[in-house]
């Protein structure tokens, strides 16, 4: 077993943890995350109610394992239900993670609780500031990851950075698919591994059946990153924080036309029908680069044993 931070803080097998994908990872995926030995989240929207958060984490946290919860700053000064609902959960969670956004009262009010807490960061800078805001764990995110995020920084060029100016444990975002991922990352000197992407194709993962054909169709090169989903539905996403998903017809027609998509009624009635009936040439499935790399169908068990490998990848060395 491979030994960090992570696992021997929150009795893991396996040094990972599940990013909190709003969809996709919902209590279903996370309880399957902690069961195979990772530690899995919950991913929330902005919509997201606190008797659907209290809900969720009673499945998350049904096998009895350590679980965690992914909150984002930009809703939460929006209004304090969210945040009330997950300082509120039995059992608490193991990790909350706040990020995209101001998160320094947040974190604040999350530690007053005794939660840990962990903060995405694009940038050092933004990993700086999530260290002296308090974060305890800070995830090195890179443009290479699927959903929201910054787009600045490749995982590896923003890793080194990272690990060279935080002293607090971190944690490697962005292209982390399979075991020589893992192991890449360790070796670098991080406490583990986040992942999103890897879990997107699994079973327990809340992924329709047509937007897995198309994940396991995808390439390393058939990602795309912009606003055009956020703009086309009126999200109030912070724009530094686009999304990165399976490149389509309806990305490619508005990508350079956000201005008028913002107004165009049609536009943004159009994606909802594709929703609707799963057409994802206009439909958004969110992954990132690290998308090639699946190939099949597989459990959360499956994927986890695999990513378990990166311990005999690191022995050669």
């Amino acid at each position: 077993m491979i030994d960090t931070w992570l696992t021997r803080t929150f009795g893991l097998t396996v040094p990972v943890v599940g990013a909190p994908m709003a969809g996709p990872g919902e209590g279903g995926l996370a309880a399957a995350v902690s069961a195979a030995g990772g530690l899995g989240m919950v991913g929330l929207n902005a919509s997201r109610s606190p008797a659907w958060i209290a809900e969720q984490a009673a499945v998350a946290a049904a096998p009895g394992a350590p679980y965690g919860v992914g909150l984002m700053a930009w809703v939460l000064e929006r209004g304090d239900a969210q945040l009330g609902a997950v300082m509120s959960l039995d059992p608490a969670p193991a990790l909350v993670s706040v990020s995209f956004g101001d998160v320094a009262p947040f974190v604040g009010r999350l530690r007053e609780r005794g939660l840990r807490v962990a903060v995405q960061a694009g940038t050092v800078a933004e990993a700086v500031a999530a260290e002296a805001a308090g974060a305890d764990v800070v995830v090195a995110r890179g443009a290479e990851g699927g959903g929201h995020g910054r787009d600045e920084v490749a995982t590896l060029p923003l890793l080194q950075g990272v690990l060279d100016r935080v002293s607090v444990p971190v944690l490697a975002a962005g292209g982390i698919v399979t075991a020589r991922g893992l192991a890449a990352v360790l070796a670098a000197g991080c406490a583990g591994a986040w992942i999103g992407t890897a879990l997107l194709a699994t079973r327990e993962a809340g992924t329709s059946a047509a937007a897995r054909r198309r994940l396991l169709g995808a390439d390393e090169t058939g990602t795309a990153y912009g606003r055009v989903f956020d703009v086309a539905q009126r999200i109030p996403w912070p724009p530094e924080y686009g999304g990165r998903g399976l490149r389509n017809d309806y990305f490619d027609r508005w990508r350079d036309r956000l201005d008028e998509l913002a107004t165009d009624d049609g536009a943004a009635g159009e994606l909802a029908e594709a929703r609707a009936a799963e057409d994802y040439d206009t439909a958004y499935v969110y992954a990132g680069q690290g998308v090639g790399l699946l190939t099949e169908e597989r459990s959360v068990a499956d994927v986890l044993a695999d990513l378990a490998g990166a311990e005999r990848l690191l022995r050669r060395f």
